[in-house]
């Protein structure tokens, strides 16, 4: 009965992993990739859209990402919408494709991407955690109403704990990795 519950806190878990590795791809290493720019939202006719939904998105090297539109008439739009995003990047428009050069990262911005890499690390754990509360509650519940016993509680707290424990670990190579590749010069 419990496992049901478990099932789906472990797929909640997944999705609060998945949601951290797509957030944490947009930081940028001073290495080129696609993610940085491809949910940027765009006018496109009216409506907003992703960047990857209206263009093609390529790399130029390592520090360079080229974007082609689908319809050369939205290039200004790109071009607006890159320079009002936060990711502090001039944009150059020639006419056929917007192209963005990366800049070497500082030390110091290094660092500013370390500690905003840990807040990400510590908002998915957050999420995480309330994933295990959630389960809890609905354990007490159960135990109130006699669906499950005390021991059948206590060994559903463990599996939590364990999925949880798992979960973490897996953040924190994510985490690991992500901090060596921003720190590489």
């Amino acid at each position: 009965m419990w496992q049901e519950d478990l099932k789906i806190g472990e797929k909640q878990m997944k999705e609060v992993k998945e949601f951290f590795l797509k957030e944490i791809q947009t930081l940028k290493t001073g290495r080129a990739t696609p993610a940085l720019v491809e949910d940027i939202k765009v006018d496109y006719f009216g409506t907003l859209a992703p960047i990857k939904q209206v263009a093609a998105i390529s790399l130029e090297g390592f520090k360079t990402i080229v974007i082609a539109p689908w319809n050369r008439d939205n290039l200004v739009d790109i071009e607006k919408a890159i320079r009002e995003s936060n990711l502090n990047l001039n944009p150059n428009n020639d006419g056929k494709v917007v192209r963005l050069v990366l800049p070497d990262l500082t030390e110091e911005r290094r660092r500013e991407l370390v500690k905003v890499l840990g807040k990400k690390t510590e908002e998915a754990r957050i999420r995480i955690r309330k994933v295990r509360e959630e389960f809890i509650d609905k354990l007490k519940e159960k135990e109130k109403t006699g669906a499950i016993s005390e021991d059948e509680k206590f060994k559903a707290k463990e599996e939590i704990q364990s999925l949880i424990d798992k979960f973490n670990d897996q953040l924190e190579v994510e985490r690991a990795k992500k901090e060596k590749e921003i720190m590489a010069v």
